[in-house]
């Protein structure tokens, strides 16, 4: 399959600053308020009136509140000291970054701050002097650090506030929580300060792009002409700085597009100062950078000129990290040399070389130079969806109570502002806001990092989310119809026009889990950092982090599991309310009031909560999910996680529940890792270095010559091996659903019954993964369909475990594929019914099934008349019947059934065929043979196109339990085809219509679809079974007559045939892959065999005992691991790979005109016996003996068919592991996910992976299932290939599947089944048995046999034990004396006259009294145990359809 390019990890690298055509800023905007004052706060001092102080020289006294009240600190009584506040501007030192309030004895002073303990005037500066308390309190203060004085946050402004009055906290202004009047009278007053960017002398402009990396737009995702305005979302600015200050630390800021069709575009920038030359300023830039003297305009010396860039990337994956340590070392790089290489070298590599991780590679460690290095790390099996969102960062900044209240806002589609001076802030919290309401996604305009310039999105007239810069509001007012979050001062300022519910609206109990769980992190949080992140340095930011790494990822997760488990509360029991549908689609199928039942799903909560649901379910983030939860979306693995996660939570505890709902992701873990190495250096042309070149000043402009080409086979080859199936996902299982796979069976390894049970599930679960390719190939879709869906039901019956839901998901997909809306509406009945309810994945395809199909007419008028005009037909056929019998009565022995009466299906006139219903009567005299042209004959002449039902003459004869024939149609003396399939009216179709829950008989809509007959040896053996026997012996008559031979019964004569036994368990049914009315094989009509027969068997010798575990025991001995595929031997407990012998016996042989009696005219004579009706023949013809020279013959005088006929057959043995069906259906999903489900119809499959194909054919032909694969073995290296023939008539592949082994070991004494055979003559494959001296004679057989048949199984295992004892070397024996005794019971009697389920009961207590006598380990030591309960199990499961 061709290779496709793996996805690009980085799409554009970007460099954004100063151009030549910016455009000012600052002379554009119309300021409508006066703007930010220029200067920082340096000082802030406490001035004592009432004792004479006054304001000192430069301080600014606060005098009044926000409202104008009086700001006096200590108003509380007439005689407490009048105390006010006073603060200083200036650029001398570096500005108060955070201002506090200390009490002493209570409060410890935090790191880094400065109490203020005197008045300017060395007064104690006590705010608490006037009041009773003895508890002195001061105000505090924090500095900016020297180095960091220019382009730092500062405190720009301070104010008071009494909330007595009415006065709330301004906006973008952080209050103090502490109260500055200490007195106990008074209002309260607090202390407010605003944090803005102190910077002066600095010109803003618009930026715009420098250069960019690749030069041409992709045609997928072409370069958007914003990105430099998001890099740069302040503006690119031209600053003055005096000359000692030192460069501040590159700032790195994210930001996302959305695109129109809703996909995000991530974009990671560092923002840096670099040097701008003065010569390139006019004298007016000159001025107001303060670089020019204002009097005679000369130069200042003592300043510098800077500038500020950036550079980003592009990406459609939210890996900040890993961007920001790629964008550190392309500027560091920038700023050091010289180097060898380019920087435009290492771009490229980057962009080219390093893919994005895959499930195959999960980890990518990129070597950037000898120091510097990252690590790519996909989450291998992510639930939730990729984003780059922080929670850590939410909380961090928000707090535990108004994060839950920005939660209510989004569910609610509030418009909200968030504004921060931190830009790498803003993205990473409005990713969380939007990423805490999973599963629901919000829908409105959303711009986590909004420029100035874009700014007017804040006026739309629909909810959104914007990040913006706190200095807009320096600007402009904000709106008043908009929630602000203000993540510097955490504080929420909600509009006077638009009230936002209260939390209390909320679920109560969730709620208070959620708070309960967000303080918990957010104390965590406290104490692992407890100091300000702008103070993190480079150096701490490019060290290895991996510890650190890992508690913040598992503190991120258990935050986002409490928001998760909160949403999963909310949304309890929604799937309920999902409405399918159920008709023809029309105009308003796709409301959510047609989806959802939005009534019934409010009124299953509490009324004190309706008003926020009501909200909730009006909102675009419901409508959207429930059309997810609806239809096939990309997100139904994140939808089907969060079912799990509604499934675990319950809504009324007061605690979160004990189970996990994330865990913490193991990618770093994992043993696949690619690893990028760094460009080499290129080397002189006598192989010496080349000398270091590259140094830069600045940032360069990219070169386009420098850059490397792509290497796109080179990513290609280090991504992906192989790109995804293109076939549908339908029939494979989610991530989610293999963990249930793995808890269930692990659940259930451990129950017997349910253990054999999971294991039939995941049997048919291979089955309907392989169901498209089986469809696919079928000439009738709908009756493959059909067949699919009677399997269903016969898996239903069986009440197999069903770990996941593929079985159903594949039907409906292919319904909707086919044009069959009808069976997938019967198809989700059926798991209703089954207790199922269809997860998102399942119930998407079933809409998209029903909605996308072409549905029957809607009109019933002509319905109702062709069903009663059917009606009427039927019932004049019903009169008719008495006739039609009594003509069918004196046609006994003639010739209209003569294929029937040659199998002994059933005669006319006898007791079975009267009781067969009319319509099938009719079909077994066929069509047309009606003299007076009555209304029997009568069939509707319509199209053929094929529907669901079918006429009732289709379905297939109901012979009795014991009966596995099907009826063939009507044919004359030379096997002719007289009636074929009658042809279906369209009275049988509208009959489908009005009847829906009439199907066709699962045999016969089985074997519609198979092109090759499936037939084997024992097929004669089944059809004569359906003759009726006359008066037999019974089985303890013959045990004690051994000598006398019983009268005929089927399953004697199928034993003296040679065929060996089948050990088929009649009362499950299984599929009869042959038409009714297709022609017979020749194998019925004649002893010819099919050209290739293929034998297998599961029984596998342990290596460690030498003992045979049988198929059943093997099965026991499974574990529920997917991987492993070790089994435990029942006798000495220790594992081994169980193996699936195939041998496969080729009869085809190149044509020979010289020696073919077929080219002469002739025909060979067909060697024919008795039919096995006539019981003296065949025994006389059992007693002759063979005369030397004739061909080894089977009783009734019938030539050995398996012995050579002609030139030798070409016979190959093979082995292959014998894997469990879990393992067996992870191999296969993992096949088709290479190579696609269209390679399962491939003959390379059978050579290209032999072990997945002969196991599928195994398990398939071991329940009957329908199935194309063994029509691949006839193109493959074990066949001889035959050219000349097409492959519409490729020949019949006979399957027989053996209980025991293949090839007998040649140093171990055959078995006791075959022993009776040899001493019976009545063996056809004996000629591989050695004879040795054998201690088990035939008298000790005999006896064997009656005291089983007298039911003293303990007598027979004594004695069993009692030969072997007197031995003086007894021979190896390798099966088990159950085993033994059960083989010989079946090769004696027939499988018809032997009960396993009785034969195991009476076992096991015999083996119980023998216990008793003998002692349990010597019993056990000498293998006479009986199978375990799980292995019976496994056997009643799946049939004991093997022979032996």
């Amino acid at each position: 399959m061709a290779e496709e390019k793996p996805p690009q990890l980085v799409d554009y690298f970007v460099v954004a600053g100063l151009t030549d055509s910016s455009k000012a800023l600052e002379e554009e905007s119309q300021q409508p308020r006066p703007a930010r004052p220029s200067e920082p706060i340096t000082d802030v001092a406490v001035v004592i009136r009432s004792q004479g102080e006054d304001v000192p020289q430069g301080f600014t006294c606060i005098e009044n509140s926000t409202s104008g009240h009086p700001a006096d600190l200590n108003a509380s009584l007439l005689s407490s000291p009048q105390t006010y506040l006073c603060y200083k501007r200036g650029r001398g030192k570096p500005p108060l970054i955070e201002l506090g309030v200390h009490c002493e004895g209570k409060d410890r002073l935090k790191p880094g701050y400065e109490i203020i303990r005197t008045t300017p005037y060395s007064r104690s500066a006590n705010l608490s002097s006037g009041a009773a308390s003895h508890q002195r309190t001061f105000l505090t203060y924090r500095r900016a650090a020297e180095s960091q004085g220019h382009n730092t946050l500062g405190i720009t402004d301070i104010c008071l506030v009494v909330p007595s009055k009415g006065e709330n906290t301004p906006h973008t202004f952080c209050r103090v929580d502490r109260n500055l009047n200490a007195g106990m009278w008074g209002p309260a007053v607090f202390l407010c300060y605003k944090m803005a960017m102190s910077k002066a002398n600095t010109l803003v402009y618009e930026a715009g792009l420098l250069s960019r990396y690749p030069e041409q737009d992709s045609e997928s995702f072409p370069l958007p002409d914003s990105v430099p305005v998001f890099c740069l979302p302040m503006g690119a600015t031209i600053e003055s700085w005096p000359v000692n200050t030192k460069y501040q630390l590159p700032v790195f800021s994210t930001f996302v597009l959305t695109g129109a069709s809703g996909d995000k575009v991530y974009g990671a920038a560092i923002q840096f100062h670099e040097a701008y030359p003065r010569e390139r300023l006019s004298e007016k830039q000159s001025l107001r950078l303060g670089l020019l003297s204002v009097v005679d305009r000369r130069p200042i010396t003592s300043k510098s000129v800077q500038t500020r860039r950036s550079i980003c990337v592009l990406s459609h994956w939210p890996l900040f990290d890993v961007f920001r340590k790629f964008l550190m070392f392309i500027y560091r790089y920038s700023i050091s040399g010289p180097h060898v290489l380019p920087l435009e070298t290492h771009i490229s590599h980057f962009m080219h070389n390093v893919p994005f991780p895959s499930p195959q590679r999960p980890r990518i460690l990129v070597q950037m130079s000898p120091y510097d290095n990252l690590l790519l790390c996909q989450p291998v099996s992510s639930p939730l969806p990729l984003s780059g969102a922080s929670f850590l960062t939410l909380l961090q900044n928000l707090g535990p109570e108004n994060a839950v209240t920005l939660l209510l806002a989004v569910l609610t589609e509030q418009k909200l502002l968030i504004h921060s001076l931190r830009p790498d802030v803003l993205t990473s919290v409005s990713e969380a806001l939007v990423s805490m309401i999973f599963p629901l996604r919000w829908q409105c305009p959303y711009i986590p990092l909004c420029p100035l310039t874009l700014a007017d999105v804040l006026c739309a007239p629909v909810p959104f989310i914007v990040g913006i810069h706190s200095s807009y509001f320096d600007l402009h007012d904000p709106p008043r119809d908009v929630i602000c979050v203000d993540l510097d001062t955490n504080t929420i300022f909600l509009s006077e026009e638009r009230k936002l519910l209260s939390p209390r609206s909320l679920p109560r109990r969730p709620c208070k889990v959620l708070l309960a769980a967000l303080r918990a992190h957010f104390q965590q949080l406290d104490e692992m950092y407890n100091k300000p992140v702008e103070e993190a340095s480079l150096e701490f930011l490019l060290t290895d982090y991996d510890l650190v790494y890992g508690r913040r990822k598992q503190l991120e997760l258990e935050i986002q599991a409490s928001f998760l488990r909160f949403m999963a509360c909310v949304l309890k029991g929604y799937r309920s309310f999902l409405l399918p549908i159920t008709q023809a689609p029309c105009d308003t199928t796709h409301d959510s009031s047609s989806l959802f039942f939005l009534q019934g799903f409010l009124k299953s909560r509490d009324r004190a909560y309706h008003k926020f649901y009501g909200q909730l379910l009006r909102t675009q983030l419901f409508t959207q999910f429930i059309q997810e939860c609806s239809f096939v979306s990309d997100r139904h693995a994140c939808l089907e996680f969060f079912d799990t996660c509604v499934e675990k939570v319950q809504v009324d505890l007061e605690k979160a529940e004990d189970a996990p709902l994330m865990e913490l992701d193991d990618s770093h873990g994992s043993e696949h890792t690619v690893f990028i190495m760094p460009p080499e250096e290129p080397l002189g042309p006598d192989g010496a270095e080349l000398p270091a070149l590259y140094c830069y000043d600045s940032f360069p402009v990219l070169r386009s010559e420098l850059f490397e080409r792509s290497q796109d086979q080179l990513a290609a080859l280090l991504c992906q091996p192989k790109s995804s199936a293109p076939s549908s996902p339908a029939p494979r299982r989610t991530k989610q659903e293999m963990k249930v796979a793995q808890r269930v069976a692990q659940k259930y390894s451990s129950m017997p019954d349910m253990w054999a049970r999971c294991l039939l599930g995941h049997c048919y679960g291979l089955w309907f993964i392989y169901l498209p390719t089986y469809v696919r190939a079928a000439p009738s879709k709908v009756r493959a369909l059909q067949t699919a869906y009677e399997v269903l039901k016969q898996m239903e019956s069986r009440k197999v475990v069903l770990p996941d839901e593929v079985c159903y998901r594949s039907l409906m997909q292919l319904c909707g594929q086919y044009g069959e809306p009808v069976l997938s509406v019967r198809v989700l009945l059926e798991m209703k019914r089954a207790g199922i309810v269809p997860n998102t994945v399942t119930y998407g395809y079933y809409n998209k099934a029903v909605l996308e199909s072409k549905w029957p007419s809607g009109t019933q008028g002509g319905r109702l008349r062709w069903a009663k005009l059917r009606n009427v037909v039927l019932g004049t056929a019903q009169f008719r019947q008495p006739l039609r019998q009594r003509q069918l009565e004196s046609e006994a022995h003639g010739s209209t059934l003569p294929v029937i009466k040659a199998l002994g299906v059933l005669e006319p006139g006898s007791d079975s065929f009267v009781a067969l219903p009319p319509g099938l009567r009719q079909l077994l005299d066929g069509p047309g043979s009606s003299e007076d042209g009555s209304l029997s004959d009568l069939s509707f002449q319509t199209d053929e196109s094929d529907r669901p039902a079918l006429d009732s003459a289709e379905v297939q004869l109901s012979l009795g339990p014991g009966a596995r024939g099907s009826k063939p149609g009507r044919r004359d003396e030379n096997q002719n085809s007289l009636g074929g399939t009658p042809r279906r009216g369209l009275a049988a179709k509208l009959q489908q219509l009005l009847s829906p829950a009439k199907r066709p008989s699962l045999r016969h809509t089985a074997s519609v679809e198979q092109p090759s007959t499936r037939w084997d040896a024992g097929s004669l053996r089944r059809a004569s079974e359906q003759t009726e026997p006359p008066p037999r012996k019974s089985p303890v008559e013959s045990l004690l007559h051994p000598h006398e031979r019983p009268d005929s019964t089927a399953s004697e004569s199928s034993v003296s045939l040679g065929s060996e036994f089948d050990l088929s368990d009649t009362s499950l049914g299984s599929f009869s892959l042959r038409k009714s009315s297709d022609p017979l094989p020749e194998a019925l009509a004649g002893p010819e065999l099919p050209p290739v027969e293929i034998r297998l068997s599961s029984c596998s010798r342990c290596q460690a005992c030498g003992s045979l575990v049988h198929d059943e025991e093997v099965m026991a001995g499974w574990t529920p691991d997917d991987s492993n595929l070790n089994t435990s031997c029942p006798f000495c407990a220790r594992p081994f790979v169980p193996l699936l012998s195939i041998e496969i016996q080729d009869f085809q042989q190149p044509p020979s005109p010289s020696e073919s009696p077929q080219s002469r005219g002739e025909q060979p004579p067909a060697a024919r016996g008795p039919v096995l009706s006539d019981r003296s023949q065949c025994l006389a013809l059992d007693e002759a003996e063979p005369q030397p020279g004739d061909p080894p013959s089977l009783c009734n005088g019938c030539v050995d068919s398996s012995g050579p006929r002609g030139p030798a057959p070409r016979s190959e043995l093979v082995t292959f592991a014998y894997l469990s069906p879990l393992v067996l259906r992870k191999e296969l999903e993992s096949l088709l996910e290479n190579e696609g489900s269209e390679f399962l119809a491939q003959p390379e499959l059978v050579d290209s992976h032999p072990i997945i194909y002969w196991n599928l054919v195994w398990y398939f032909q071991r329940l009957g299932l329908p199935s194309n694969l063994l029509q691949l073995v006839l193109a493959s290296q074990h066949v001889r290939p035959t050219p000349q023939v097409q492959p519409l008539e490729a020949p019949p592949v006979c399957v027989r599947l053996l209980w025991d082994v293949l090839t007998p070991d040649p140093n171990s004494c055959p078995p006791l089944y075959v022993l009776w055979r040899i001493h019976r003559n009545s063996a056809a494959r004996l000629q591989s048995w050695r004879h040795p001296s054998s201690p088990f004679s035939l008298a000790f057989l005999e006896a064997v046999l009656s005291h089983v048949g007298l039911g003293e199984m303990h007598k027979a295992i004594a004695l069993f034990l009692q030969t072997l004892a007197v031995e003086p070397s007894p021979p190896p024996l390798q099966r088990s004396i159950y085993r033994e005794i059960l083989f010989l019971m079946l090769a004696a009697l027939g499988r018809d006259h032997v009960s396993i389920a009785a034969f195991d009961k009476k076992y096991k207590a015999a083996y119980a009294k023998v216990a008793s006598s003998l002692g349990k380990e010597e019993v056990t030591r000498r293998r006479a145990q009986p199978p375990s309960s799980k292995a019976i199990d496994c056997r009643r499961s799946f049939g004991a359809t093997l022979e032996c």
